[in-house]
């Protein structure tokens, strides 16, 4: 079994597009940092999200980080950094992150890194999603993305996806 750790966003994009399945279809068991548990849960997070993360699934184990004292891990946000934290004292294989700067801390730390849109690549791949529809739900929240990767990647699977 592969260890996968979540940042923040790709759960929660997961969740508003309504695709949240596919992270133990993919993969299993993903571990989640308690700190980005907490951002799941926040106030600000939308509602959606803070009602799955009421009761998450058996599939989520939650655990809680020490914060690693790491100069390159400074200039991330706490939940990237808690993450890639997490990351290395389970020694994991894959941590799911949107954001480039903790992408490029992430693979600089020697591990694999995939965020939201990669997560639906994968699950396209083995008929798992409809990429239109993902995309398509994508859009409706405020995902950032290059218009350009979606076509891309409708094309790579035939325009369906799934």
């Amino acid at each position: 079994m592969r260890l996968v750790v979540a940042d923040t966003s790709p759960l929660r994009y997961l969740i508003q597009i309504g695709r949240i399945d596919l992270l133990p279809r993919l993969f299993e068991k993903i571990f989640l940092p308690s700190l980005v548990a907490d951002e799941l849960r926040h106030p600000s997070a939308p509602p959606a999200v803070q009602d799955w993360m009421r009761e998450p699934p058996g599939w989520l184990e939650v655990i809680p980080v020490v914060d690693v004292d790491d100069p390159a891990l400074a200039a991330l946000d706490p939940g990237e950094r808690s993450a890639i934290a997490l990351g290395l004292s389970l020694r994991a294989d894959l941590i799911l992150i949107d954001e480039r700067k903790g992408a490029a801390v992430a693979v600089n730390r020697g591990f694999e890194v995939t965020g939201t849109l990669g997560v639906l690549d994968l699950a396209a791949g083995r008929g798992l999603v409809d990429l239109v529809d993902a995309f398509g739900r994508l859009k409706r929240t405020n995902f950032r993305y290059r218009q350009g990767l979606f076509d891309a990647l409708l094309r790579r699977h035939g325009d369906r996806g799934g």
